[in-house]
C-alpha cells in the first residue's frame, strides 16, 4: 500500500466517522473534483482545444457538484450556482487580462533548469494554461463564499419578511465582509504554504529580495492569490444582490396573489 493509498483511506475513514452520509457525499464529490479535473488536463494536450473553455466547463461541473450534490437542489443553491458562474465569466476576462500584461505564462528559469532535457515545442499556449491554473485555483474559494452569503440571508429574511431588497443587500455585503477575511488568508496561506520550499531554496542560494520579487515563479503565486482575492470579493455583492432580488420578487408574487385571493372570496 503506498503512502497516498493510506492517507486517502484515513481521510475517508475521518469523513465516514465524523461526518456520516454528508462526510461520505463529501468524499464522493472531491473526487469527482479530481477525476474532471484529469480529464481537463488531457484533452488540453491536444493542440487543438482551448484550455480556457475546457476549464470553464470544468468550473461549471465542479460548481455544480460542489453545490448540488452536497447542499441538495433548493433555492439557495441555484442563486449560489448562478452567481459563481457570473462572477467567473467576469474573471475569466480579468485573469487573462493580467496574466498577458504580467508575462507569467510558461515555465520559469528555476523549473526550465530541471527540464533541460525535454522539448517544450508540442503546441500549447501557455498562456492559456496558467489562466487556467489560476481559474481552478479560484473556483472552490468563490463557490463557498457563495453558498456562505445565501445561508444567513435567507435566516435573516426568515425571521424578518418586511425587510426591502436593499436591507437584504446590505445584510448579505455585511456577512460576505465578515467572511473575507478569513477566505482570503486561507488563501494566502494555501499558495505560500505550498512554495515555502522554494523560498527557501531562493535565500539558500543567495537570491536578492528584488530577484525573488521579479522571478516569474513568484510572481505567479501573487498574480493567483492577488486574482483569487479578487474573485472571493467580487462574488460577495453579486450573491447578495441575487439573493435580494430573488427573496423580494417572491415575496412581491405572494402578496399579489393572496391579494386576488381575497378579492375573489369576498366578492
Amino acid at each position: 500500500m503506498t503512502t497516498i493509498s493510506l492517507l486517502a483511506i484515513i481521510l475517508f475513514i475521518l469523513m465516514s466517522v465524523i461526518g456520516g452520509k454528508k462526510g461520505l457525499l463529501s468524499f464522493t464529490v472531491m473526487l469527482i473534483h479530481v477525476s474532471v479535473i484529469i480529464v481537463a488536463v488531457l484533452i488540453m494536450t491536444d493542440p487543438a482545444a482551448s484550455p480556457i473553455i475546457i476549464t470553464l466547463l470544468a468550473s461549471v461541473v465542479i460548481s455544480y457538484a460542489t453545490l448540488f450534490l452536497i447542499n441538495g437542489k433548493n433555492e439557495k443553491t441555484k442563486i449560489s450556482f448562478l452567481a459563481t458562474i457570473a462572477t467567473m465569466m467576469v474573471l475569466i476576462a480579468m485573469i487573462h487580462f493580467f496574466v498577458l500584461w504580467t508575462r507569467v505564462g510558461g515555465f520559469s528559469t528555476e523549473e526550465v533548469e530541471e527540464l533541460a532535457i525535454y522539448s517544450f515545442y508540442f503546441g500549447v499556449n501557455f498562456t492559456e494554461v496558467i489562466t487556467s491554473v489560476i481559474i481552478l485555483s479560484t473556483i472552490g474559494a468563490v463557490t463557498d463564499e457563495a453558498i456562505s452569503v445565501v445561508s444567513p440571508m435567507y435566516e435573516l429574511y426568515r425571521h424578518n419578511q418586511n425587510q426591502s431588497k436593499k436591507e437584504l443587500f446590505m445584510s448579505g455585503m455585511r456577512v460576505g465582509m465578515d467572511l473575507l477575511s478569513t477566505s482570503a488568508n486561507t488563501l494566502f496561506f494555501a499558495f505560500f504554504g505550498s512554495y515555502l520550499a522554494l523560498l527557501v531554496r531562493f535565500f539558500d542560494m543567495g537570491y536578492q529580495i528584488s530577484e525573488v520579487l521579479n522571478a516569474k515563479v513568484f510572481v505567479q503565486e501573487i498574480v493567483t492569490i492577488l486574482l483569487s482575492g479578487v474573485g472571493i470579493v467580487l462574488v460577495v455583492p453579486v450573491t447578495a444582490y441575487l439573493t435580494a432580488y430573488r427573496l423580494t420578487s417572491t415575496r412581491s408574487k405572494s402578496d399579489t396573489s393572496s391579494y386576488h385571493l381575497v378579492r375573489r372570496i369576498f366578492k
